[in-house]
């Protein structure tokens, strides 16, 4: 006849619970990846009180005064002076306001500074002056010349845009 005892049959089963349990661990841990995130400092929004106007005036034409045949010019504010200041930038390879911009999946413009911190970039209220023709490819976007209806830079996504 078998016999069957009752104590080792629980202690068994908690014993292989537990291993269980431990197996999991490493398992579990690695799918987060938090840990990688974790040091990279919440964004800043650098739009309170302040412009980036001061940043880019090395950017904008001077504007002719009177009746001149000189250049034409138009204003970007809104969307359009956003998704300008972001083209601007794209491509630089420095770091902070005078380096690479990133465009956000909300729509929002960005750049990191030393620390790796967002700043979120805003048009200056009074727009920049650009060059008509390089400014037709901004005419659709909100902003344009005072234009309150257009697109907006939620739809536009960026392959080059690190996480915020």
């Amino acid at each position: 006849m078998n016999t069957i005892y009752k104590e080792r049959k629980v202690v068994s089963r908690l014993f292989a619970v537990l291993l269980s349990a431990l197996l999991t661990v490493p398992l579990l841990s690695s799918c987060g990846g938090g840990s990688r995130n974790a040091s990279v400092p919440p964004p800043v929004d650098d739009s309170v009180g302040r412009t980036v106007s001061d940043r880019n005036n090395r950017n904008q034409p001077e504007a002719k005064k009177g009746f001149s045949t000189g250049q034409k010019v138009a204003l970007l504010a809104g969307a359009a002076g956003l998704y300008y200041l972001y083209n601007q930038h794209k491509n630089a390879s420095q770091e902070g306001a005078q380096g690479k911009y990133y465009l956000s999946k909300n729509g929002r413009v960005y750049y990191r500074d030393a620390e790796h911190r967002a700043h979120w970039v805003t048009a200056p209220t009074e727009g920049i002056r650009v060059p008509e023709s390089e400014a037709q490819k901004y005419r659709q976007f909100q902003g344009y010349n005072g234009s309150t209806t257009g697109r907006d830079l939620s739809g536009i996504t960026s392959s080059a845009a690190p996480a915020l």
